[in-house]
């Protein structure tokens, strides 16, 4: 029997109380239950509505030319031949080539941007000037310009100065698309960064270019990783310029799957080209899930002050 302690007085309830809060136990358990149920099912439908068409081009990667069309669910009429099409040089596939035009472009802008739109943030984040609002408000408008509207003054520009289908012609344009997102994604991060560890910093002795270099930019490891990542992935998604302003020798993956040529004349390749997109997206998977927990370090490092 357990003690009561001294002084204390027990009141005993009644038959109807007791099954009162029976009831409403009995409730709140079956309400926590039904709501993690409804988060289960949920989840496993977002999962499934986006890794269907993904599992959808896997299977009509590796299906044979004359069933493309089949419908069936699970791999059927198994080949590999579609893999081995899209590398063809005979027929006019370069995916090889434009894989690492692809990797190229892909590193090139993400460590431009980096580099430009890290000192951007700070200095939007850390430092009083006059129309600091004014500067990030005009940054984020330039990602909301359609790109459709940049490709004639690019183009004619590009020509004249004889750049039409080299890298820089890919590059610079793809910054200009990720620049915005690097510098709205780290200021966001240095926002919420304490004062307090850089002016320890500037006390021990520290200049101001020291203490970033030294303390803020190893904190904000995370936040820039996790930039890093999406600027890549945005660079190597890009199609719309890349098709206007690339040559055979300068295009993309992107560019160079949608001018695909298959093993049957006078048909579209979608088998080849399901190959060629299963190829292209394996790597951006495998990136995300050996620095998966780094990229959600990033993603939830700047929500609290600390």
């Amino acid at each position: 029997m357990s003690a009561v302690p001294a002084g204390s007085t027990t009141i005993p309830l009644s038959n109807a109380q007791s099954k009162s809060i029976a009831k409403t136990k009995v409730a709140v358990r079956r309400k926590s239950t039904a709501k993690r149920w409804r988060t289960t099912i949920s989840a496993l439908v977002i999962v499934v509505w986006c890794l269907l068409p993904f599992y959808w081009m896997i299977i009509t990667a590796f299906r044979d030319v004359g069933y493309t069309y089949d419908t069936a669910f699970w791999p059927t009429h198994v080949t590999f031949d579609n893999f081995t099409t899209a590398f063809s040089t005979k027929l006019g596939n370069h995916l090889g080539q434009a894989l690492l035009n692809s990797l190229f472009i892909g590193v090139c802008v993400t460590a431009i941007a980096l580099l430009i739109g890290t000192f951007a943030a700070y200095a939007l984040a850390r430092l009083d000037f006059r129309a600091k609002g004014i500067v990030l408000g005009l940054i984020l408008g330039a990602s909301m310009f359609p790109g459709v509207a940049l490709i004639t003054p690019l183009f004619q520009l590009f020509t004249n100065i004889g750049w039409f289908g080299t890298y820089q012609a890919l590059i610079l344009p793809s910054i200009s698309f990720v620049l915005p997102l690097t510098v709205y994604t780290l200021t966001s991060f240095f926002r919420e960064m304490p004062w307090d560890l850089e002016e320890a910093a500037r006390i021990d002795g520290c200049t101001q270019a020291q203490a970033f270099r030294k303390v803020i930019l190893p904190l904000a490891t995370p936040a820039v990783f996790t930039t890093a990542i999406l600027a890549f992935i945005s660079s190597w998604n890009e199609y719309l310029i890349s098709s206007q302003l690339s040559s055979d020798a300068t295009q993309p993956v992107t560019v160079a799957i949608a001018s695909f040529a298959g093993s049957q004349p006078h048909q579209e390749p979608y088998t080849t080209v399901m190959a060629a997109g299963t190829i292209v997206t394996i790597p951006l998977v495998i990136l995300v899930l050996i620095f998966q927990r780094r990229i959600v370090a990033g993603l939830t490092a700047g929500g609290v002050k600390g």
